[in-house]
């Protein structure tokens, strides 16, 4: 089997934990070479200058090498400063991180999504749980995944959405208009389906619905099995789980 060297690739750690005496196990999510598994050795030693940069959301430039689905990592440069978070922005960051590794297919290329997931945490690094972000995110998401949204037009009609109509939105078909009083299980204005699809969620309303809306979308593409990060923050009195 051939050998794969990679140099100074940029990346983002979503997760890690312990492996063995002083090794990691990282699952990494990189510009070209999508999410993959690596291991770092030897980073938990005292002695390594890796030591404490193998974290997530600091933005790294990742050399490795690799025969199998397991790589071996090289080196580990900071591709600038590590964001800021804390609190319940922190928390919205290791949301974000859940969905990646969750959703994504291993060794598949994201280029686009791993600039949208850059400037998302670049958003969130500005002290502010931004709702907007996250649902912008999360549709965005999905978009580069093969599940985009119809956000423009009703699916039955074929007509332009009307901000000021109401619709029903059916999950892998898209939205079709109803009357204001008529029952539908996933209901949502116009109004934010524009905003979504414009990437504008300002005020309360939309991004009230967008969240519902969302929310139901991912779930089912998620499956059964919870997000263990919305699991945190309903334990989370003091955080803001409202926003997931």
């Amino acid at each position: 089997m051939k050998t794969e060297r990679v140099e100074l690739q940029p990346a983002y750690i979503l997760h890690h934990r312990p492996y063995r005496n002083s090794s990691r196990l990282l699952e990494v999510f990189s510009r070209d070479h999508g999410r993959f598994g690596m291991v770092a050795r030897g980073v938990s030693s005292r002695r390594s200058p890796l030591q404490g940069r193998l974290q997530p959301f600091r933005p790294l430039l990742l050399s490795w090498y690799s025969r199998g689905e397991l790589a071996t990592m090289k080196g580990a440069e900071p591709d600038g400063a590590p964001l800021p978070l804390s609190g319940a922005v922190l928390m919205s960051g290791f949301y974000l991180n859940e969905l990646l590794l969750r959703l994504t297919w291993r060794h598949v290329g994201y280029p686009r999504l791993y600039r949208i997931y850059h400037q998302t945490l670049s958003r969130l690094g500005e002290h502010r749980v931004d709702q907007e972000a996250l649902r912008l995110f999360e549709c965005r998401l999905l978009e580069q995944l093969g599940y985009g949204m119809i956000l423009d037009h009703d699916v039955e009609s074929g007509l332009p959405v009307q901000a000021d109509a109401h619709y029903c939105y059916h999950i892998e078909h898209g939205p079709v208009k109803i009357g204001v009083r008529q029952g539908c299980p996933l209901p949502v204005t116009g109004a934010t389906l524009l905003a979504l699809a414009n990437g504008i969620l300002r005020d309360e309303r939309s991004l009230k619905e967008a969240r519902y809306l969302m929310r139901a979308v991912l779930s089912f593409y998620l499956g059964d099995k919870p997000l263990r990060s919305r699991e945190l923050f309903r334990n989370l009195e003091s955080l803001p789980n409202q926003y997931y």
